[in-house]
Order: structure tokens, then sequence, then C-alpha cells
């Protein structure tokens, strides 16, 4: 189980013989796909950790335990009921064809070399590799049982044996494996859905005709059809027609986008309305559903910090349980004078009971699930050290646009004056703004368009540079712009001074509108604040954390949001150049920081940041540029992303624990410590079942992960 391992030609692995497979690399296709590989595969361990993150192969490793846990169940129950314990306890005393130590030898063999041979192969290919694991502890308690027993069947047929140890030994270590898989085969249900996302076959248009092929054999500039219902098979550009697409399954975006000549596409989509053609433009791994599959089989494959720190301690609790074994053989047949059957139940109970499983899933299964679970909720989460260092932030660093607010001007504010109603002030800066393309323009059209409002005529138009517009409008002379434009040209404004100070106050920007050399009117506008971003800053403010906005804006704009959000300390009128400098600056104080932007211009301060999460990246995800990438433009995700891993570091925690005190409880119970003075003592398949036992423990512990969903939406 060393998912480490990466080699470039087939075979098995050093560590423990397990079968090594082909793993994609940069050019190959995402599952379902099958494009072609250009470059040589490598390699990867064929384990639980490197395949439990592939649904098919996680089903046939789990059918596979299954398999071998029923056999050795089915023959182990005429081992138990043959057996010196079913004879001395329940008083069985079965006939037999004969001698009773041959038939259980006969019924103990496939046992310990069929259904446990995973553990003679990996313990061969470890002690090659001059490592020692769990297998080859529980191969040398399997082996310790089954040869001596072997040997007292030859040479004394009628004496006790040790058959039932060996095979109850091994049928208790599948079935913890069996359920250790069953419970992490639910944490591939995140990356099975998104599997589910590429159709099987596309519409292509080759040769001038249309023609229905694999989403495998899609190449770059393909021309593909979509109709409504049809799920789009790769990313790509729309070359004909306008439709309406459900992103939802991507991104995680609820309204569905509308798309028209020119517009992007993205893989595992869903056309709704139109019937378009698209150009194939990004294939294979170079999808935005193939990146995010392979951001979170890489979390769920990679290590935590602490997991090294375990995996080390497991490393040397294998000599520990050795050296144990053999201490407690030799103190139980030589210091105690027990006889050679006393002594090796202790030493094989002791051997066994000390296996480091527990101690080896402890981090890896929370690492699993938590990585599983933020991906189900577009939480992505590039590796195990990024899910463990997140509980540990102090700081946390907000860009304003984009973040906080929507990143777009919208209209929050109309007075109207001298006989003009709202709606009248922005009809007429409506008519003349649509003329520009300025994005206050476009702020002041779009909500008149929501509005309904009737178009009015315009002759004359003007663009002032810098300033406004003006046009005339039912044969009067209107000017749109800032005040500054309307007092150069003669226009009183104080009389509304008043008014227009408290909208600029508030951090707007305002279109004054003056007619017939009046004001009649101002429409303020704003970046507005998305409906969650205050919520989440008061969840963060209580989880702890100084909350820190950054903007390039004027600082009275940064201000004014900060105030309305709850955020103190805000760094305005800053280039995206410069935003590193002021993380760094946070750094330089003690802090742990985290740097929310949007992944693009916000690039250099989420590498400088010791948490980079860029948000709202969507079909444009720019996933190189942040440790977590929240897919949704949802800024409560932050939120959810670090309580996620708070949660799932508490579950580390934990494991870790019972691990380590059920190993240091264990360990003197199984060697005889206090068998004289208690009468405390485990014959090796009790041992067996409460090594098993711990590590079932450990896996349903950090399945129950999972409760913490409900708590990660707003």
């Amino acid at each position: 189980m060393h998912p480490e391992v990466r080699k470039t030609a087939p075979g098995k692995c050093p560590g423990c013989g397990m079968d090594l497979i082909k793993i994609p690399n940069h050019k190959s296709q995402i599952p379902n796909s099958g494009h072609t590989t250009h470059d040589m595969p490598k390699m990867s361990h064929h384990d639980h950790e490197a395949a439990m993150t592939n649904p098919q192969m996680a089903k046939n490793m789990e059918a596979d335990m299954r398999r071998r846990f029923w056999i050795s169940f089915l023959l182990s129950i005429p081992i138990f009921l043959y057996s010196p314990v079913a004879t001395q306890f329940f008083g069985l005393h079965l006939p037999t064809p004969l001698a009773v130590n041959w038939l259980l030898l006969i019924l103990t063999t496939p046992i310990v070399f069929w259904t446990g041979s995973i553990f003679l192969t990996g313990t061969y290919y470890s002690l090659k590799a001059k490592k020692l694991n769990m297998a080859v502890l529980i191969a040398t308690g399997v082996l310790a049982a089954y040869l001596f027993s072997v040997l007292i069947t030859v040479i004394r047929p009628e004496s006790e044996t040790f058959y039932e140890a060996a095979a109850l030994l091994v049928t208790f270590v599948l079935f913890g494996h069996w359920m250790e898989m069953k419970s992490r085969r639910g944490t591939s249900d995140a990356l099975r859905a998104l599997f589910d996302l590429v159709p099987p076959k596309a519409n292509v248009i080759r040769g001038g005709r249309e023609m229905s092929m694999p989403s495998a054999e899609i190449i770059h500039d393909d021309v593909v059809v979509l109709r409504p219902g049809d799920k789009i098979p790769v990313d790509g550009e729309i070359i004909e027609g306008e439709t309406s697409i459900d992103e939802s399954l991507v991104t995680g975006e609820s309204i569905p986008v509308s798309k028209t000549i020119g517009a992007k596409v993205v893989g595992g989509s869903v056309n709704l309305t139109g019937i378009v053609k698209f150009a194939a433009k990004q294939v294979g791994s170079e999808t935005v559903l193939a990146q995010i599959i392979k951001m979170v089989e890489t979390a769920q494959n990679s290590k935590a910090p602490g997991q090294r720190i375990a995996d080390r301690a497991a490393g040397w609790l294998v000599i520990v349980a050795i050296g144990s074994g053999v201490a407690a053989f030799l103190g139980w047949y030589f210091g105690a004078d027990a006889g050679l059957l006393t002594a090796l139940t202790f030493a094989v109970a002791t051997v066994v009971i000390a296996c480091p499983d527990a101690l080896g899933l402890a981090t890896p299964t929370a690492v699993a699930v938590g990585t599983g679970i933020g991906a189900k909720h577009n939480i992505l989460i590039k590796d195990a050290a990024t899910l463990e260092n997140t509980s540990r932030l102090t700081a946390i660093v907000l860009d304003k646009t984009g973040t906080l607010t929507e990143g777009k001007p919208k209209v929050t504010d109309i007075l109207g004056f001298r006989g003009f109603s709202p709606n009248e002030v922005l009809a007429v800066q409506a008519a003349i703004g649509a003329a520009s393309n300025h994005p206050i323009s476009k702020a002041i059209v779009d909500e008149a368009k929501s509005r309904n409002l009737e178009t009015k005529k315009i002759s004359n138009f003007e663009a002032i540079a810098g300033f406004g517009l003006q046009g005339m409008v039912n044969g009067k002379r209107a000017l749109i712009g800032k005040e500054k434009l309307l007092t150069e040209r003669g226009i009183d404004t104080r009389g509304r001074r008043k008014e227009i100070d408290l909208l600029a106050d508030e951090g707007k920007t305002l279109s004054l509108l003056a007619v017939a050399n009046e004001l009649v009117g101002v429409i303020a506008v704003a970046d507005a604040i998305k409906p969650t971003s205050k919520k989440a800053v008061n969840a963060l403010k209580n989880f702890g954390l100084e909350v820190i906005m950054i903007t390039g804006d004027h600082r009275k704009v940064g201000e004014a949001v900060g105030a309305e959000l709850g955020i103190k300390r805000i760094f305005a009128e800053v280039l995206p150049e410069e935003k590193a400098k002021y993380v760094k600056k946070l750094q330089d104080e003690g802090k742990f920081v985290a740097m929310v932007g949007d992944g693009i211009n916000d690039a250099p301060a989420l590498a400088q940041a010791d948490i980079g999460i860029a948000i709202g990246a969507g079909t444009d995800v720019a996933i190189e540029t942040g440790n977590i990438v929240l897919m949704k433009s949802d800024p409560y995700d932050i939120v959810a992303a670090i309580r996620l891993s708070r949660a799932t570091v508490a579950k580390m925690k934990q494991n870790l624990f019972w691990a380590a005190i059920y190993n240091v409880l264990a360990i003197p119970v199984a060697a005889g410590v206090f068998s004289t003075s208690l009468g405390w003592s485990l014959r090796p398949e009790i041992a067996a079942l409460l090594m098993s036992a711990s590590s079932i423990i450990v896996a349903t512990n950090a399945v129950l992960l999972k409760r913490v969903e409900p708590k990660l939406s707003a």
C-alpha cells in the first residue's frame, strides 16, 4: 500500500507486492473518453489509496475482498466447530471421517494460501524491499500458527493445534479490509458523478456530414452539434446558433447561462433549448471536467503532514510488534516455564494485535472522505496538506471585487426632482446611455430593461470623454454625468447637496441627469454586495479569524463596503501586483494567512499566501492558481472549506488517538502481562478480531465526517 511508488513499466510494488496499474499522464483522456496517450504511461500502486478514487476499480477491489472473506468464513465454520476451543468451551465432540487435525489441515490450507495469499505475497515483496509493514505481521502470525500446527499434526497427531487461530486470523483481517473498502468506496461518489457527466457518444460534423461517434474520438476543432437535452462532451466555443446551457453539474451555478456565437461551453454541462454548433477547443485532460477529476484524485491520494508522522510510527510499531512477540515467547517459555503451546499463543497474539493497520488508516480515510465531500459541494482541495493546514488559518484576506461583491455595477438608488419620477429619470438616462459601452451606462440600461420601461428616442448623441454623455430627448437637451460636468456647464446642484453627499459617502458612483439646464435626477450605481457575503464574514469572525478586505477601489468605496459587512481592516487603492506585498505584511506579523481572489488577476497574492483560495472560477477555472478552488461565486463556500478542513482534522486526531491508545493497551494484554495477576489473556483469533475492529472503527469514524455536510451551505 504505497501510492508514492511510480514505475515506467508494469510489475509489482516493491513494498508489498500488489500489482501496479496504469495512471493517466497529462495527455490522456479522463475515464469514459478513451483518448490514446502519447507519452509513456507511468505505473502506479494498485492499492487502497490509489485505486479507491477510481469507481470501477474500487468496486472490483471490494468484490475481490468480499469474495475472499466469504470463502474464508465458510471454511472457518467447520474449523472452529472441530477446534479445541469448541471442545473446551462448548463441549462439542462432532464425528469426523478422519483424524481431527488432518481434517483441520485440509480445511485451513486454502485459507492460508489462497484467501490469505495477499498477505503472503505482500510480505515477500515487502521483505525484498527491506521494508516492514502490516502484511508482515499478519503473515508472521498466520504462518507461525499454521506451521506449528502442521508440525504437531505430523509428529503428534492427537495434540492440540492452532489451526483455528490461523484460519480465523485471516478471516477477521479480510473482514476488516472489506469493511474498510466498503466505507472508503463511498468517497468516490463525487468522482463517479463527474465521470458520468461525459456522454458516451456525440454528434460531430466531418467531411461535410453529421455522424455519431464516441466522445473519446473528438479532436481539436471538430464541429459538434448539440440539440436540446444533449450533454456537452468536451470544452469548446459556439460557432452557430443560440441556446441556454445548464452548467450546474460542473460549476454548481443553478441559473442556466445564455450562450451565443463566441461563447464558451464546458464539457459535462447540458444544452437546454436551442440547436447549436461548437468547435472543440479542449479535449481529454485539457477540459475543465478532467482538471477537476485530476485535482480530486490527487488530493485523495496525497498524504497530509500528520500522515507522514503516522507512517513513521507505524514502521517502528512493526518492529515493536515483532520484538514484543519474540519477547513474549521467550518470557513465557523460558522465564515462566510455560509450555510451547502457551508461549506461542501469547507470541502470535502479540504480533497480530499490534498491527498498525488502524494507525495507517487514521488520516487517509479522513482525507478521502473530506476531499470527496468538498468535490460534491464544488469545493476542490488540491492536496491533503492543504486540507490539514486550512484549519490553522489565523487571518483571511478577501478581495472585494468578485469575492464579496458581484464584480459588475448595478443601480442601487434613483432620485427624481422637479416633477421627474425615478422611472422617468431612469428612462432618459437609459435612452442616452444605450449608445455608450461604459459599464455604468450598461448597468442603467439593464435596470431600465428589467423594469420594462418605454425606450425614448434620442438625437444628437455625444460622448464627453471622461465626464458623461449628452443628447436631445423629446426636443430637450439632456446631460448626464459626474457632478463636475454639470457644474462646469453652469447647472446648480447645491440644492440637492444633502442627497448627493449621502449617496457619495456610501461609496456609490453617481450619474446626475440635467434636462434643460436643471438638475432633475440622480442615479447611484455600485458593485452590489453578494447576498451571502455578510453571513460569510460573520462566520469567519466566529471562527476566530481576522478578516481583512483588499481592493483597488478608492478608500471611501472600500470603507463603505467594509462598514456594511463589518470588516474593520481594509487595504484600499491597491494595484493587483501590490496585493502580494500586503499578504506578506500580514505574514510578517506572525499570521497564517489565506488569500481569496478570482484566481487570475490575484495569482501573485494567491501564491504568496499560506493558503490560496480561487473563488468563482466556474468554467474559466484556473486550477493551478489556488490551493483551494471554489467553483461557485458564493463567498459562503470559503466558510464551508474552512469548516470542512477543521472537521477533517478533528477526525484525523480522533483516529490517531484511538489507534495509539489501542496499541498502547492491547500489546501488554496480548503478551500476557496481566495473565497471572488479573487473568487477562487473548487467543490469536480474538486478537485478530480486535485488530480488525480497530480498523473498522477508524474507517467508520472517518465516514461520519458526512455529518458536517448540512453545515456547508449558507
